[in-house]
Protein backbone atom coordinates (compact mmCIF):
# COMPACT_ATOMS: atom_id res chain seq x y z
CA UNK A 1 0.00 0.00 0.00
CA UNK A 2 0.80 3.57 -0.79
CA UNK A 3 0.05 4.47 3.08
CA UNK A 4 0.77 8.35 2.14
CA UNK A 5 -0.15 9.68 5.74
CA UNK A 6 1.84 7.03 7.03
CA UNK A 7 5.05 8.18 4.78
CA UNK A 8 4.44 11.65 5.36
CA UNK A 9 4.54 11.38 9.20
CA UNK A 10 8.19 9.04 8.60
CA UNK A 11 9.94 11.14 6.18
CA UNK A 12 8.47 14.04 8.70
CA UNK A 13 10.42 11.96 11.82
CA UNK A 14 13.17 11.29 9.67
CA UNK A 15 14.23 14.71 8.59
CA UNK A 16 16.13 17.33 10.18
CA UNK A 17 14.96 19.00 13.43
CA UNK A 18 14.03 22.31 13.30
CA UNK A 19 16.78 22.93 16.02
CA UNK A 20 19.45 21.27 13.39
CA UNK A 21 18.47 23.32 10.82
CA UNK A 22 18.89 26.59 12.70
CA UNK A 23 22.42 24.83 13.87
CA UNK A 24 22.92 24.43 10.02
CA UNK A 25 22.05 28.10 9.35
CA UNK A 26 24.00 29.53 12.04
CA UNK A 27 27.13 27.74 11.25
CA UNK A 28 27.27 27.91 7.87
CA UNK A 29 25.84 31.63 7.37
CA UNK A 30 28.61 32.66 10.48
CA UNK A 31 31.30 30.87 8.34
CA UNK A 32 30.72 32.59 5.02
CA UNK A 33 30.36 35.96 6.92
CA UNK A 34 33.64 35.54 8.59
CA UNK A 35 35.21 34.60 5.23
CA UNK A 36 33.81 37.66 3.33
CA UNK A 37 34.84 39.75 5.65
CA UNK A 38 38.46 38.76 6.77
CA UNK A 39 40.65 41.46 5.18
CA UNK A 40 42.86 38.88 3.43
CA UNK A 41 40.71 36.19 1.87
CA UNK A 42 38.04 38.67 0.81
CA UNK A 43 40.49 39.84 -1.59
CA UNK A 44 40.73 35.71 -3.44
CA UNK A 45 36.93 34.63 -3.25
CA UNK A 46 35.12 34.87 -5.41
CA UNK A 47 32.06 33.49 -3.89
CA UNK A 48 30.55 30.44 -1.59
CA UNK A 49 27.69 28.52 -1.84
CA UNK A 50 26.30 25.68 -0.27
CA UNK A 51 26.62 21.84 -1.32
CA UNK A 52 26.07 17.97 -0.16
CA UNK A 53 23.08 16.42 1.16
CA UNK A 54 21.73 19.64 3.08
CA UNK A 55 21.62 21.92 -0.03
CA UNK A 56 19.75 18.78 -2.62
CA UNK A 57 17.42 18.20 0.16
CA UNK A 58 18.63 14.85 0.31
CA UNK A 59 19.73 14.65 4.52
CA UNK A 60 18.18 12.79 6.75
CA UNK A 61 19.21 13.12 10.87
CA UNK A 62 22.04 12.33 12.21
CA UNK A 63 22.31 9.49 14.74
CA UNK A 64 21.80 10.41 18.03
CA UNK A 65 24.61 11.94 19.81
CA UNK A 66 25.88 13.05 16.12
CA UNK A 67 26.08 16.64 14.82
CA UNK A 68 24.78 17.32 11.87
CA UNK A 69 26.68 18.35 8.73
CA UNK A 70 27.07 20.74 6.12
CA UNK A 71 29.25 21.22 3.33
CA UNK A 72 30.53 24.98 1.97
CA UNK A 73 32.37 25.73 -1.39
CA UNK A 74 34.47 28.33 -1.55
CA UNK A 75 35.23 29.61 -4.82
CA UNK A 76 38.95 31.46 -5.16
CA UNK A 77 40.90 33.11 -7.37
CA UNK A 78 44.11 30.63 -6.96
CA UNK A 79 45.33 29.51 -9.60
CA UNK A 80 45.98 25.57 -9.34
CA UNK A 81 49.26 25.82 -11.62
CA UNK A 82 50.56 28.33 -8.87
CA UNK A 83 49.37 26.16 -6.27
CA UNK A 84 49.69 23.09 -4.77
CA UNK A 85 46.64 21.29 -2.79
CA UNK A 86 48.93 21.33 0.47
CA UNK A 87 49.65 25.45 -0.20
CA UNK A 88 45.77 26.41 -1.07
CA UNK A 89 44.55 24.83 2.24
CA UNK A 90 47.19 26.75 3.85
CA UNK A 91 46.78 30.08 2.64
CA UNK A 92 43.01 29.36 5.10
CA UNK A 93 45.11 28.36 7.80
CA UNK A 94 45.48 32.17 9.51
CA UNK A 95 41.77 32.34 9.41
CA UNK A 96 41.05 28.97 10.40
CA UNK A 97 43.34 29.59 13.88
CA UNK A 98 41.41 32.81 13.91
CA UNK A 99 38.26 31.64 14.21
CA UNK A 100 38.28 28.26 14.70
CA UNK A 101 41.34 27.42 16.91
CA UNK A 102 41.67 23.42 18.10
CA UNK A 103 38.10 23.26 15.69
CA UNK A 104 39.45 22.77 12.40
CA UNK A 105 41.45 19.66 10.93
CA UNK A 106 43.21 19.72 7.44
CA UNK A 107 41.34 16.34 5.28
CA UNK A 108 42.28 15.25 2.23
CA UNK A 109 39.99 17.27 -0.13
CA UNK A 110 38.59 19.83 2.99
CA UNK A 111 39.03 21.48 6.28
CA UNK A 112 36.71 20.28 8.88
CA UNK A 113 35.51 21.94 11.57
CA UNK A 114 33.92 20.49 14.51
CA UNK A 115 31.92 23.17 16.36
CA UNK A 116 29.65 21.94 19.59
CA UNK A 117 26.49 21.74 17.43
CA UNK A 118 27.15 21.39 14.02
CA UNK A 119 29.98 19.99 11.51
CA UNK A 120 31.51 22.08 8.47
CA UNK A 121 33.07 21.05 5.33
CA UNK A 122 35.12 23.67 4.16
CA UNK A 123 35.91 22.95 -0.01
CA UNK A 124 38.16 25.12 -1.72
CA UNK A 125 38.76 25.62 -4.91
CA UNK A 126 40.39 26.98 -7.57
CA UNK A 127 39.86 30.02 -9.99
CA UNK A 128 36.94 29.45 -12.68
CA UNK A 129 37.15 30.94 -15.94
CA UNK A 130 35.98 34.16 -16.11
CA UNK A 131 32.55 33.61 -18.19
CA UNK A 132 31.69 31.59 -15.34
CA UNK A 133 32.83 33.78 -12.67
CA UNK A 134 29.57 35.59 -12.92
CA UNK A 135 27.38 32.81 -12.64
CA UNK A 136 28.77 31.66 -9.51
CA UNK A 137 28.33 34.73 -7.53
CA UNK A 138 24.28 35.10 -8.47
CA UNK A 139 22.02 34.82 -5.63
CA UNK A 140 20.73 31.43 -7.38
CA UNK A 141 23.96 29.87 -6.95
CA UNK A 142 24.80 31.40 -3.35
CA UNK A 143 21.19 31.05 -2.00
CA UNK A 144 20.77 29.35 1.41
CA UNK A 145 17.52 27.47 0.37
CA UNK A 146 17.57 23.99 -0.52
CA UNK A 147 15.58 22.32 -3.62
CA UNK A 148 13.05 20.91 -1.08
CA UNK A 149 12.48 24.78 0.26
CA UNK A 150 12.74 26.29 -3.52
CA UNK A 151 10.02 23.90 -4.98
CA UNK A 152 7.82 24.62 -1.44
CA UNK A 153 8.30 28.54 -2.66
CA UNK A 154 7.83 27.76 -6.20
CA UNK A 155 3.80 25.93 -5.67
CA UNK A 156 3.00 28.46 -3.28
CA UNK A 157 3.15 31.13 -5.64
CA UNK A 158 2.34 32.40 -9.62
CA UNK A 159 5.00 32.84 -11.81
CA UNK A 160 4.56 36.14 -12.12
CA UNK A 161 5.41 36.28 -8.69
CA UNK A 162 8.81 34.50 -8.64
CA UNK A 163 11.65 36.56 -7.00
CA UNK A 164 14.26 36.78 -8.92
CA UNK A 165 16.49 34.16 -6.74
CA UNK A 166 13.87 31.79 -7.93
CA UNK A 167 14.12 32.79 -11.86
CA UNK A 168 17.99 32.34 -12.06
CA UNK A 169 17.68 28.79 -10.35
CA UNK A 170 15.37 27.93 -13.01
CA UNK A 171 17.48 29.40 -15.54
CA UNK A 172 20.47 27.37 -14.06
CA UNK A 173 18.47 24.26 -13.77
CA UNK A 174 16.92 24.39 -17.16
CA UNK A 175 20.65 24.83 -18.55
CA UNK A 176 19.43 28.30 -20.54
CA UNK A 177 21.98 30.15 -22.32
CA UNK A 178 24.58 31.14 -20.28
CA UNK A 179 23.86 29.20 -17.36
CA UNK A 180 26.00 26.21 -17.99
CA UNK A 181 28.60 25.73 -15.72
CA UNK A 182 32.32 23.61 -15.87
CA UNK A 183 33.79 21.77 -13.38
CA UNK A 184 35.71 23.15 -10.44
CA UNK A 185 38.96 22.23 -9.31
CA UNK A 186 39.18 21.10 -5.55
CA UNK A 187 42.66 20.47 -3.74
CA UNK A 188 43.65 16.33 -3.14
CA UNK A 189 46.32 16.95 -0.42
CA UNK A 190 46.27 12.66 -0.86
CA UNK A 191 47.40 12.79 -4.34
CA UNK A 192 48.94 16.11 -4.62
CA UNK A 193 46.76 16.85 -7.31
CA UNK A 194 43.82 19.22 -7.95
CA UNK A 195 40.39 17.13 -8.54
CA UNK A 196 37.63 17.60 -11.12
CA UNK A 197 34.34 18.47 -9.01
CA UNK A 198 30.62 19.27 -10.29
CA UNK A 199 28.74 20.04 -6.95
CA UNK A 200 26.30 22.87 -9.05
CA UNK A 201 25.61 19.48 -11.90
CA UNK A 202 24.30 17.40 -8.90
CA UNK A 203 22.27 20.02 -7.85
CA UNK A 204 20.83 20.42 -11.25
CA UNK A 205 20.38 16.62 -11.54
CA UNK A 206 18.61 15.90 -8.45
CA UNK A 207 16.26 19.08 -9.14
CA UNK A 208 15.48 18.28 -12.72
CA UNK A 209 15.07 13.90 -11.53
CA UNK A 210 13.21 15.22 -8.46
CA UNK A 211 10.52 17.21 -11.37
CA UNK A 212 10.36 13.45 -13.74
CA UNK A 213 9.61 11.67 -10.67
CA UNK A 214 6.43 13.69 -9.27
CA UNK A 215 8.39 15.47 -6.33
CA UNK A 216 8.95 11.79 -5.08
CA UNK A 217 12.61 11.05 -5.89
CA UNK A 218 14.45 13.42 -2.86
CA UNK A 219 11.79 11.69 -0.45
CA UNK A 220 12.52 8.45 -1.74
CA UNK A 221 16.54 9.02 -0.56
CA UNK A 222 15.85 9.84 2.29
CA UNK A 223 13.77 6.88 3.04
CA UNK A 224 16.73 4.79 1.33
CA UNK A 225 19.40 6.41 3.65
CA UNK A 226 17.56 6.21 6.60
CA UNK A 227 16.98 1.86 5.86
CA UNK A 228 20.58 2.10 5.28
CA UNK A 229 21.11 4.13 8.79
CA UNK A 230 19.64 1.79 11.16
CA UNK A 231 20.66 -1.60 9.28
CA UNK A 232 24.52 -1.12 8.03
CA UNK A 233 25.43 2.32 9.00
CA UNK A 234 28.95 1.67 8.88
CA UNK A 235 29.71 0.49 5.62
CA UNK A 236 29.87 1.49 1.73
CA UNK A 237 28.11 2.62 0.09
CA UNK A 238 27.02 5.26 2.03
CA UNK A 239 26.63 9.20 1.60
CA UNK A 240 26.51 10.06 -1.61
CA UNK A 241 27.41 7.07 -3.03
CA UNK A 242 24.39 5.09 -1.99
CA UNK A 243 22.26 8.76 -2.95
CA UNK A 244 24.06 8.07 -6.43
CA UNK A 245 22.67 4.50 -6.83
CA UNK A 246 19.51 5.37 -5.90
CA UNK A 247 19.24 8.25 -8.31
CA UNK A 248 20.47 5.80 -10.93
CA UNK A 249 17.72 3.08 -10.05
CA UNK A 250 14.94 5.05 -9.26
CA UNK A 251 12.38 4.93 -12.38
CA UNK A 252 10.69 8.59 -13.36
CA UNK A 253 6.85 8.83 -13.41
CA UNK A 254 6.61 6.60 -9.82
CA UNK A 255 3.48 8.26 -8.07
CA UNK A 256 4.46 7.84 -4.28
CA UNK A 257 7.65 7.31 -1.95
CA UNK A 258 6.12 3.58 -1.47
CA UNK A 259 6.27 3.22 -4.57
CA UNK A 260 9.63 4.94 -5.59
CA UNK A 261 11.10 2.52 -2.80
CA UNK A 262 9.70 -0.60 -3.87
CA UNK A 263 11.13 0.00 -7.65
CA UNK A 264 14.60 1.50 -6.67
CA UNK A 265 15.80 -1.62 -4.87
CA UNK A 266 13.75 -3.96 -7.10
CA UNK A 267 15.93 -2.06 -9.92
CA UNK A 268 19.24 -2.04 -7.79
CA UNK A 269 18.51 -6.20 -7.11
CA UNK A 270 17.61 -6.68 -11.13
CA UNK A 271 20.73 -4.35 -12.61
CA UNK A 272 23.38 -4.00 -10.49
CA UNK A 273 23.82 -7.02 -9.28
CA UNK A 274 27.68 -6.78 -9.56
CA UNK A 275 29.27 -3.21 -8.26
CA UNK A 276 28.59 -1.16 -10.98
CA UNK A 277 31.02 1.80 -12.98
CA UNK A 278 28.91 5.10 -12.09
CA UNK A 279 30.30 8.58 -13.27
CA UNK A 280 29.48 11.14 -11.68
CA UNK A 281 27.39 14.18 -12.67
CA UNK A 282 28.84 16.30 -14.62
CA UNK A 283 32.31 14.72 -14.54
CA UNK A 284 32.19 11.27 -16.55
CA UNK A 285 35.57 10.57 -15.98
CA UNK A 286 35.40 10.27 -11.86
CA UNK A 287 33.28 7.11 -10.91
CA UNK A 288 31.39 7.77 -7.54
CA UNK A 289 32.25 3.99 -6.97
CA UNK A 290 35.66 3.83 -7.13
CA UNK A 291 36.49 3.61 -3.72
CA UNK A 292 34.08 0.92 -3.08
CA UNK A 293 35.43 -3.06 -2.91
CA UNK A 294 33.92 -5.51 -4.62
CA UNK A 295 33.40 -6.93 -1.09
CA UNK A 296 31.90 -4.79 0.22
CA UNK A 297 29.20 -3.76 -2.71
CA UNK A 298 28.70 -7.68 -2.54
CA UNK A 299 27.84 -7.37 0.94
CA UNK A 300 25.40 -4.40 0.39
CA UNK A 301 23.80 -6.29 -2.06
CA UNK A 302 22.76 -9.24 -0.08
CA UNK A 303 21.07 -6.75 1.79
CA UNK A 304 19.54 -5.01 -0.77
CA UNK A 305 17.91 -8.22 -1.94
CA UNK A 306 16.43 -8.58 2.11
CA UNK A 307 15.03 -4.87 1.72
CA UNK A 308 13.48 -5.54 -1.58
CA UNK A 309 11.32 -8.25 -0.88
CA UNK A 310 10.38 -6.93 2.57
CA UNK A 311 9.50 -3.61 0.53
CA UNK A 312 7.49 -5.31 -2.36
CA UNK A 313 5.66 -7.56 0.51
CA UNK A 314 4.90 -4.04 2.10
CA UNK A 315 3.33 -2.39 -0.80
CA UNK A 316 1.35 -5.54 -2.00
CA UNK A 317 -0.76 -6.06 1.23
CA UNK A 318 -4.04 -5.07 0.84
CA UNK A 319 -4.65 -4.30 4.85
CA UNK A 320 -3.00 -1.21 6.45
CA UNK A 321 -2.62 -2.76 9.57
CA UNK A 322 -0.28 -5.13 7.90
CA UNK A 323 1.04 -3.16 5.47
CA UNK A 324 2.37 -0.49 7.77
CA UNK A 325 3.63 -3.05 9.79
CA UNK A 326 5.75 -4.84 7.17
CA UNK A 327 7.33 -0.83 6.09
CA UNK A 328 8.07 -0.54 9.85
CA UNK A 329 10.16 -3.60 9.79
CA UNK A 330 12.29 -2.02 6.72
CA UNK A 331 12.26 1.41 8.27
CA UNK A 332 12.12 0.65 12.29
CA UNK A 333 10.23 2.44 14.25
CA UNK A 334 10.04 5.79 12.88
CA UNK A 335 7.92 4.26 10.92
CA UNK A 336 4.53 5.05 12.11
CA UNK A 337 2.61 2.04 13.55
CA UNK A 338 -0.89 1.41 13.00
CA UNK A 339 -3.53 1.73 15.11
CA UNK A 340 -5.05 -1.49 16.94
CA UNK A 341 -8.21 -1.09 15.20
CA UNK A 342 -6.78 -1.03 11.62
CA UNK A 343 -6.76 -4.45 10.73
CA UNK A 344 -9.65 -4.32 8.19
CA UNK A 345 -8.64 -1.77 5.72
CA UNK A 346 -12.44 -1.82 4.48
CA UNK A 347 -13.84 -0.57 8.10
CA UNK A 348 -11.10 0.25 10.31
CA UNK A 349 -12.36 3.75 10.05
CA UNK A 350 -8.64 5.28 8.52
CA UNK A 351 -10.11 5.27 5.30
CA UNK A 352 -7.51 7.79 4.45
CA UNK A 353 -4.71 5.88 5.19
CA UNK A 354 -5.84 2.88 2.79
CA UNK A 355 -4.56 4.13 -1.16
CA UNK A 356 -3.85 0.69 -2.65
CA UNK A 357 -2.28 0.74 -5.67
CA UNK A 358 0.05 -1.07 -8.64
CA UNK A 359 3.03 0.66 -9.93
CA UNK A 360 1.92 2.10 -13.05
CA UNK A 361 3.36 1.39 -16.54
CA UNK A 362 6.48 -1.09 -15.53
CA UNK A 363 9.20 -0.26 -13.61
CA UNK A 364 9.94 2.82 -16.25
CA UNK A 365 6.87 4.55 -16.30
Amino acid sequence: MKLTTYFNDFLRNIRLTKSQVDDLITGHTTLRNRLNDDEDLSKIIVSTFLQGSYRRSTAVKPKSGNRSDVDVIVVTKLDKDEYTPDEAMKVFEPFMEKHYAGKYRFQGRSIGIELSYVDLDVVITSAPSEAETGILQTESINTNSSIEEIGELIKSISSSHYTREVNEFLKFVRNESGWRTSPLYIPDRNVEEWKETHPLEQIRWTWNKNASCNGHYINVVKAIKWWKRINDPDTHPKSYPLEHLIGQACPDGISSVAEGVTLTLEAIVKDYSNKPILPDHGVPGHDVFDKITEEEYQAFYEKIVTAAGVAREAYDLDTVRESANKWRELFGTEFPAPPDNSNNSATSGFSQRQEITTPSGGRFA
